[in-house]
C-alpha cells in the first residue's frame, strides 16, 4: 500500500510520542510538525528527516499532500481543529477525549461521515497486546455472556487543576470497557459518588457503577490518593471470569474456569421454584500476548482504516460515548450520587443500528 502522509497537530506531551511512532511505521510519512511555539514544532521536527515545521494549522491543512492530521491538542481546541481539517478533506486522528463536550463530538462525527473521511479517537490503551487479546477472547465466546465488569485504578496521583479523578483516570477504563464489549458500552445510567477529603474543591477518589443489558453491571474506582499503585481489571462471564493486571508483566492475563452456576428447579408440580447452586472449579491459564507498542498498533489500524474506507476500532462514535458516560458521571456527582439516563448514548446507539 502506499504511504500515507501525516501532519502531527501539538508538540507538547502527546505530540512526540505520535510523532516517533508514525515515523517509525512504515505506512506512514511524518510530513509535518505543527505547533504555536514553532521553536518547539522545529526541536521535534529535526529528529526526522522529511518533517517540516509550521506555526500556521491553516497552512499544513492548504497542504494538498496531506492525507491525514493527528490532533494532540488541549481538549477544548479539538473541536475546531478537527472540523478544519475535515472540511480540507484530511482524515483525522485525535487524542482522548474526542472533544470537550458531547455536543461538539457529535458535530465531528456528522461531519466525518458527511466528508466521507476518517475520525478515529486515540485510545491508546485498546490497542495495547493485553487489551486486543481480552477483545478476542470475548468475541469468540470464551468467557460466554458477559456479568459484570470491575475496574480499579488507583494510584497517589496529581491532583489535576481543570478535571476531577474521574475525567482524569476514567476515560482509560471506560475506552477500554467500550472496546472489549459487544456492541460498545451503552449504560442505561450513570451512578458517581465521589469523596474530596483533600479539600481540593473536586472529587479526589471516585466510584462509578453502570448497569448493562440484561442484568450486568459495570464499576469502575478511581483513585489519586492510594499509597499503592493498582491497574486491574475483571470481566466475569456465563463460562469464564478473566483478570487483567497491567503492572504483573510475567501474567498480565488470566483466565479462570471458575464461577457460580444457578438452576432453576420446579418443585412439586406447582409455579414456584428453587435456585440450585453449584460452584465451578476448573483450570487457571494464561494467554500469550505478542510485544507490540500500542501506539504503533494505533497508527497501523488508522491506515488500514483510511485504504479500507471502513471505520476504526476506536472511532469517534467510540469517543463519542466514553464522554456521554463521562458526562453523566458529572451530572450525577452534581445531584448527590443518583443514577442518571445516559440519553446521548442511548440515541447513538440508535443511530448507529
Amino acid at each position: 500500500m502506499t504511504s500515507l502522509a501525516v501532519a502531527v497537530i501539538g508538540a507538547g506531551y502527546w505530540g512526540p510520542n505520535l510523532a516517533r511512532n508514525f515515523h517509525a511505521n512504515d505506512q506512514w510519512r511524518l510530513a509535518a510538525i505543527c505547533d504555536l511555539d514553532l521553536e518547539r514544532a522545529q526541536a521535534l521536527a529535526a529528529r526526522y528527516n522529511g518533517a517540516r515545521a509550521s506555526s500556521s494549522i491553516d497552512e499544513v491543512l492548504a497542504d494538498p499532500a496531506i492525507d491525514a492530521v493527528a490532533i494532540a491538542t488541549p481538549a477544548r481546541t479539538h473541536h475546531g481543529i478537527a472540523l478544519a481539517a475535515l472540511a480540507a478533506g484530511k482524515h483525522v486522528v485525535v487524542e482522548k477525549p474526542i472533544a470537550d463536550s458531547s455536543e461538539r463530538a457529535r458535530e465531528m462525527v456528522d461531519a466525518a461521515r458527511t466528508a466521507g473521511l476518517v475520525l478515529m479517537t486515540d485510545h491508546t490503551y485498546c490497542y495495547t497486546p493485553a487489551v486486543l487479546k481480552i477483545r478476542e477472547l470475548i468475541e469468540a465466546g470464551e468467557l460466554g455472556d458477559i456479568l459484570f465488569v470491575d475496574s480499579v485504578r488507583v494510584n497517589l496521583g496529581l491532583v489535576q487543576p481543570d478535571v476531577d479523578v474521574f475525567w482524569d483516570l476514567a476515560p482509560h477504563d471506560l475506552s477500554i470497557i467500550d472496546f472489549v464489549l459487544p456492541g460498545g458500552l451503552v449504560p442505561q445510567s450513570a451512578a458517581a459518588t465521589g469523596g474530596d477529603p483533600l479539600g481540593a474543591g473536586k472529587a479526589c477518589v471516585g466510584y462509578l457503577a453502570l448497569p448493562l443489558a440484561d442484568g450486568a453491571v459495570a464499576h469502575v474506582h478511581v483513585n489519586w490518593l492510594s499509597p499503592t499503585k493498582i491497574r486491574q481489571m475483571i470481566i466475569g462471564g456465563s463460562r469464564r471470569t478473566l483478570v487483567w493486571d497491567d503492572l504483573n508483566p510475567q501474567q498480565r492475563l488470566s483466565v479462570y474456569d471458575r464461577g457460580v452456576d444457578l438452576q432453576t428447579q420446579a418443585l412439586d408440580r406447582i409455579e414456584r421454584a428453587t435456585a440450585t447452586v453449584s460452584y465451578r472449579l476448573g483450570d487457571t491459564w494464561a494467554p500469550a500476548l505478542t510485544e507490540r507498542e500500542a501506539l504503533d498498533a494505533m497508527v497501523s489500524e488508522f491506515a488500514a482504516a483510511i485504504h479500507g474506507g471502513r471505520a476504526p476500532r476506536t472511532d469517534g462514535d467510540a469517543g463519542l460515548r466514553v464522554l456521554a458516560v463521562l458526562e453523566a458521571a458529572s451530572r450525577s456527582l452534581a445531584s448527590g450520587g443518583g443514577a442518571v439516563p445516559i440519553v446521548d448514548a442511548i440515541q447513538l446507539t440508535g443511530e448507529l443500528a
